[in-house]
């Protein structure tokens, strides 16, 4: 499973990718527009910080053709780079053209399963279910991860699945369980997940046991 950092904090982005565990980066409108200054430093920036990870840039236009344009442009920044295209209809045909095009997709604000169908039809690389937002209205979104799963093996689709909007550890967990390929996590819910009380216990013990010996160095 690929762990994806879901945010354009560079500093951030940095830390954890030295840890080796971090495949690639989210981005979104809402990510680029807090961190301020050019957006596409900003992008260009992140890519050079993790330049064999996968980086999702959203578009930003509203016209299908602009889209297209906005796409192609958008995937001529980086090799590494992935365009983000909400998965609405009207952008169909818009994804079908970049896909025969040769652009990676990843097309966010995906929440059924019958969506993610139809772009596995189309043929991108990732369906992004929004899991937080589901959730936002009562609805257990983790539970749809486990049904696109079902579709995806059952017909043998080749889109992976990018579990998003995660908003805690619990998400992280499910995802994890569910069989997605990938989670994109933010950095607060990463920084919870990879600790653990009972690890901290357990080295605090371990240091107050070998201080008993007195030896200033081993081996």
């Amino acid at each position: 499973m690929k762990i994806f950092l879901d945010t354009a904090d560079s500093k951030a982005i940095q830390h954890w990718t030295q840890t080796g565990i971090i495949d690639g980066v989210t981005t979104n409108p809402t990510h680029l527009s807090r961190e301020g200054g050019d957006p596409v430093k900003k992008v260009l920036e992140i890519c050079a910080l993790l330049p064999k990870g996968e980086i999702s840039v959203e578009v930003t236009e509203k016209d299908p053709q602009r889209v297209y344009e906005q796409a192609k442009a958008i995937a001529a920044l980086a090799k590494n780079v992935m365009v983000k295209i909400p998965c609405h209809v009207d952008y169909y045909h818009v994804i079908h053209k970049l896909v025969q095009e040769g652009v990676p997709l990843n097309i966010t604000l995906v929440f059924t399963v019958i969506q993610s169908l139809m772009m596995c039809k189309l043929g991108v690389r990732y369906v992004s279910p929004f899991i937080g937002r589901w959730d936002d209205i009562d609805v257990e979104g983790f539970k749809i991860l486990h049904r696109i799963r079902e579709m995806i093996d059952q017909y043998g689709y080749k889109t992976q699945i990018l579990a998003a909007s995660l908003r805690h550890v619990r998400h992280l967990h499910h995802a994890i369980m569910s069989g997605a390929d990938v989670a994109t996590v933010p950095v607060d819910v990463l920084a919870k997940a990879v600790e653990h009380p009972l690890t901290d216990r357990g080295i605090e013990k371990f240091d107050a046991d070998w201080q008993k010996l007195g030896i200033r160095k081993f081996p």
